[in-house]
């Protein structure tokens, strides 16, 4: 079926469709018997997107309340081992790349090599230097210095005084110029913290990522649309876990799906 035939069909079963939304920053999402498909997604992607959120509302019927807890593999597909989950996770690669996380899989490897480069600059001056213990040194000499902001803020504006208050900018890039004074291990300390920081960061948004892609109603949809889009593939690559599909669909456990393949 392409898109128009889709459409079609889902009202016939008495979904709300609406192809002309923003669906909420997304390609598409499903709701309370709802499906939107966003009017800036390309045409190529609007039938492989449809399938996705028609999964969805299969899912639903299959598994009440599951938009709210993610669903379990075992309603959706009778089974749930760390085979089909591996399977599964493998078809999500192959039909959505973002789930990769390539980017800020790269991301994360530029900051641990930072990390690393100013590590090596500390232990010249202090060879037994080691990032999980405290460095004494250091925060002896930080305790009197308006550097200890940075190690929050990688940029800080403090005004001081009272009848004249002046402002004063302080930058993680211009350290050596704002603290003339302060040892080249010093510097680089700063930096590794503010580079450990975003890390932090960088972590969250893989692990908040991935616990998105591996939700079992996003590992079943991603799987339908796999499917569609290229059915022998997602054989080669997830059989077992096609092979149960299969099995439920011409059992008529997917209800209306089995009408589009």
């Amino acid at each position: 079926m392409n898109e128009k035939e889709l459409v079609k069909y889902f009202r016939s079963l008495g979904i709300e469709v609406h192809t002309s939304t923003k669906a909420r920053g997304h390609q598409g999402f499903y709701i309370k018997n709802r499906i939107d498909i966003s009017k800036n997604i390309p045409d190529y992607r609007k039938a492989p997107t449809l399938i996705h959120e028609f999964a969805h509302y299969i899912h639903s019927q299959i598994e009440p309340g599951m938009e709210k807890t993610g669903g379990t593999l075992q309603a959706i597909l009778k089974l749930d081992t760390p085979k089909i989950r591996e399977e599964l996770i493998d078809v999500t690669h192959f039909v959505d790349k973002n789930s990769l996380c390539k980017k800020l899989e790269y991301h994360k490897t530029l900051i641990k090599e930072k990390i690393k480069q100013y590590e090596n600059i500390i232990k010249e001056d202090y060879p037994k230097f080691q990032r999980s213990k405290q460095f004494k040194e250091f925060e002896k000499y930080i305790k009197k210095s308006d550097a200890k902001y940075l190690l929050k803020y990688d940029r800080v504006k403090l005004i001081k005084g009272f009848w004249i208050p002046k402002a004063k900018i302080y930058s993680i890039d211009t350290i050596e110029k704002d603290f003339t004074d302060m040892p080249k291990s010093f510097v680089a300390y700063i930096r590794l913290k503010s580079y450990q920081k975003k890390q932090s960061r960088v972590s969250a948004r893989i692990n908040k990522s991935k616990k998105y892609y591996y939700k079992p109603t996003e590992l079943f949809a991603r799987f339908v649309e796999g499917v569609y889009l290229d059915k022998e593939y997602v054989r080669s690559i997830a059989p077992t876990t096609y092979e149960q599909f299969n099995k439920l669909l011409n059992e008529g456990y997917y209800k209306e799906l089995i009408n589009i393949f």
